[in-house]
């Protein structure tokens, strides 16, 4: 491995001594790796905003104490079988947590590479050299003798990318496209993502190559809500006190952290009677919620998208078009030409296809809320043709909060005039 890399890069994080039982995630991440010798699909992506767990359930995936890789044989009655237990799949997976200094395609493969090399020592070291040589050829010739060294390994192998939505480098994406072609068997890409990742994922889903957790699979379910807010965070919440919260959460853990941490301090609550209270007003307003969603969310983005979910935040559902007239962008004199303007609106984004760059502040809404949702920024459909949308919940009362302090009530009542005048 070069001594240039930081080691701790390729560490995988410790777990918890404490976790919520996520059984059917991980199920369904095991069930990527398939059950026969090689694994049965390419690649595993969990993608969703900050603070719903992707990286926490990863790590303890791979530490779970009851996935073992085997190998299998069929009976006479053609039922898989296990004849040999192997080793824990921890001891096999390269493991590489990205920043944004790893959009240099140089340094990305580098880290990549020793990743590799922590499963076995020189894997890449072929590979290596090339990449460094003076006159390094193109990078598929540098790929080419990396999945070739992969191929001979007899071993599976897990690479684990963290957080890839720093990477906004298309020559990697490209690379890492071409790596996914050509996967060996005995390899499987596993990767979170705050954003959907821009590969192939729609020709991966038609081949049935990839697995997909998403931010409506992570979300804590009342029962997961329970446990975490009762057993690891300490309280006693009553069943109705832990519903309101999962709702108005909406099962997104750092949202049930931070009400935890809240009700768990001497400033917010005094007793039952208070904690009850409290849950009942908890929103996006609370200031470990505007603290979160500030720092993690609106100050990641660029000043006119901030200004666009400032401004929108006073609507219950989004449009396109509706957005436009709150902005002012266009304000459509008719029905008709209101219609007119659906018609001419770019088309939604879809799921699986290249990731549209940040929108230029003179873009129309409806290519703003395709950004957004593709971005996991905490919009939700509506409906099957993703032309109306809204903010969850405590997003919303973040969003209000800020606009309301930023502009004051007279100024929302100007925002609100603009949606009923598109309504009416």
């Amino acid at each position: 491995m070069s001594d240039t890399l930081l080691k701790t890069k390729l560490y995988i994080p410790q777990i918890r001594s404490q976790l919520v039982p996520r059984p059917r995630l991980l199920e369904r991440l095991n069930e990527g790796l398939g059950q026969n010798q090689g694994f049965g699909r390419k690649l595993t992506v969990i993608s969703a905003p900050p603070g719903f767990g992707k990286t926490t359930l990863l790590s303890s995936w791979i530490y779970d104490l009851r996935f073992t890789i085997y190998d299998l044989e069929s009976d006479v009655a053609g039922t898989d079988k296990i004849v040999n237990p192997k080793s824990k799949i921890q001891n096999q997976v390269a493991w590489v947590s990205l920043d944004e200094y790893d959009n240099d395609p140089v340094r990305f493969w580098t880290y990549v590479i020793g990743a590799l090399e922590t499963v076995q020592t020189g894997l890449g070291s072929d590979a290596m050299t090339l990449l460094h040589a003076p006159q390094s050829p193109p990078i598929e010739t540098t790929l080419t003798a990396l999945i070739n060294a992969i191929a001979d390994v007899s071993d599976k192998i897990v690479l684990v990318l963290d957080d890839y939505h720093v990477i906004k480098t298309e020559p990697i994406h490209q690379a890492l496209t071409f790596l996914l072609d050509h996967l060996p068997p005995q390899m499987h890409l596993v990767m979170t993502s705050r954003i959907e990742p821009p590969l192939p994922l729609t020709r991966l889903r038609v081949r049935g190559q990839l697995t997909e957790l998403l931010d409506s699979d992570l979300r804590f379910t009342p029962p997961e809500a329970a446990t975490f807010l009762n057993q690891i965070m300490g309280l006693d919440l009553s069943p109705d006190d832990v519903a309101a919260l999962e709702a108005r959460t909406e099962g997104w853990i750092a949202g049930l952290q931070l009400a935890a941490l809240a009700i768990q301090s001497p400033l917010s609550v005094q007793g039952r009677g208070d904690t009850q209270n409290f849950v009942q007003a908890f929103t996006g307003s609370h200031h470990y919620v505007i603290d979160y969603l500030a720092e993690e969310v609106l100050a990641r983005q660029p000043e006119h998208i901030q200004a666009f979910l400032l401004e929108t935040s006073i609507l219950e559902r989004l449009h396109g078009s509706l957005c436009d007239a709150v902005l002012t962008k266009e304000m459509p004199t008719n029905l008709q030409e209101s219609e007119n303007k659906k018609e001419n609106t770019l088309a939604p984004f879809s799921p699986g296809t290249s990731a549209p760059p940040p929108p230029a502040p003179n873009e129309s809404s409806q290519q703003i809320l395709n950004y957004l949702d593709h971005a996991n920024l905490f919009l939700i459909p509506l409906d099957d043709e993703r032309r109306w949308y809204r903010y969850h919940h405590l997003f919303a009362d973040f969003l209000r909060e800020h606009l309301r302090q930023s502009i004051g009530k007279a100024g929302m009542a100007v925002l609100h005039r603009r949606a009923s005048a598109w309504y009416a």
